[in-house]
């Protein structure tokens, strides 16, 4: 089960962090610019995990940004030099957090099409009625095909409003699980999501974790596997509707949901973000939050810069039929299950 593995990865990285510097000099950082810099550079240095894969010079970024310092600088001058260096990391997991500000990154999303109208589902296919709980939306359309709306997996699904979602939806042909613009949340909660469409212990991925300071210093990666839940299931066609605001957990769901059989997923390419993030402090008492663990999808894939449609079905919303009420992506999925997948 995932909970299992994620749990004991994590406490194993919390344990790895002594052996760290068992392993090499501990350095000191004044709490002062350089200092600061120095540690945030280092922490990233020795435990981020994407440098590879993404081919980051962090040496060279470094002695970029550190040429920006001065020791004079302000609080708010040294949180933009580092909130810059950061960005050459390219990933919404990495996030500087101080009194006045928190650095985040957003280019993986801006310049994209948005593919998701709330008040166009709402009006035109919810028609301002449906059952809700849990964080989710869901309702049976017009066509008998069922529609789920999940917004977050921040918000925690129990078990007794799943059987009642899905017995709810259990006469429906099919079912859309709409998770656009969905920024992610607890891996938990994708587990308990997916438990309710599979049959069988069921491989949904892999995870590594650090095992020395070095950018190539990680464990082989383990198998993740979930469980089939016990109670109500959904067998029949589904199709996962994602934009690329699907990020984090939500890009874990898509990427797990993908590789079922009777599931296609349908929209544009996820955002990504698939780094289990650990956080640490600077001297000054800044946080500073990464990724620390790469999660794989079934295939070994990184799935860091987002996970692609099931081939044949990258749809962008069509915005002058948007005006006219229709979402063009979910009309699509529509079709997908009340014509058998034609």
């Amino acid at each position: 089960m995932i909970r299992k593995h994620i749990k004991t990865g994590f406490w194993a990285l919390l344990l790895m962090l002594p052996m760290f510097s068992a392993c090499h000099k501990v350095e000191v950082f004044e709490d002062d610019p350089y200092g600061n810099f120095d540690a945030l550079w280092t922490i990233l240095d020795e435990r981020y995990c994407f440098f590879e894969y993404k081919e980051i010079d962090w040496e060279q970024v470094g002695l970029k940004y550190r040429k920006k310092l001065t020791s004079q600088m302000t609080s708010e001058e040294l949180f933009d030099v580092c909130g810059d260096m950061l960005m050459e990391l390219k990933d919404g997991h990495v996030n500087l957090v101080s009194a006045h500000d928190t650095s985040r990154y957003w280019d993986w999303l801006y310049g994209s099409p948005e593919n998701y109208q709330e008040r166009l589902i709402d009006e035109y296919y919810l028609n301002f009625d449906y059952r809700y709980t849990c964080g989710i939306k869901y309702k049976i359309l017009p066509q008998n095909v069922g529609y789920m709306y999940y917004g977050s997996f921040s918000s925690t699904i129990g078990e007794g409003n799943l059987d009642q979602i899905l017995a709810y939806l259990s006469s429906s042909t099919g079912l859309v699980i709409d998770v656009r613009s969905n920024g992610g949340g607890s891996l938990s909660n994708v587990e308990t999501l997916v438990s309710r469409f599979i049959n069988r212990e069921t491989l949904v991925g892999y995870i590594s974790h650090k095992t020395g300071p070095g950018h190539q210093d990680f464990s082989e990666p383990y198998p993740i596997k979930y469980s089939p839940s016990n109670r109500i299931r959904y067998q029949k066609p589904i199709v996962i509707l994602a934009n690329r605001g699907t990020y984090s957990a939500a890009n874990n769901f898509v990427s797990v949901m993908k590789a079922l059989p009777n599931v296609v997923v349908m929209g544009d390419i996820t955002g990504g973000g698939s780094g289990l993030p650990f956080s640490s402090e600077l001297p000054n008492g800044w946080s500073i939050r990464f990724s620390a663990s790469p999660i794989y999808d079934v295939e070994g894939r990184h799935t860091e810069f987002g996970v692609e449609p099931t081939e044949g079905f990258k749809i962008d919303m069509n915005l002058d039929e948007a005006d006219e009420g229709h979402d063009t992506i979910l009309d699509r999925a529509i079709t997908y299950i009340t014509t058998g997948g034609a």
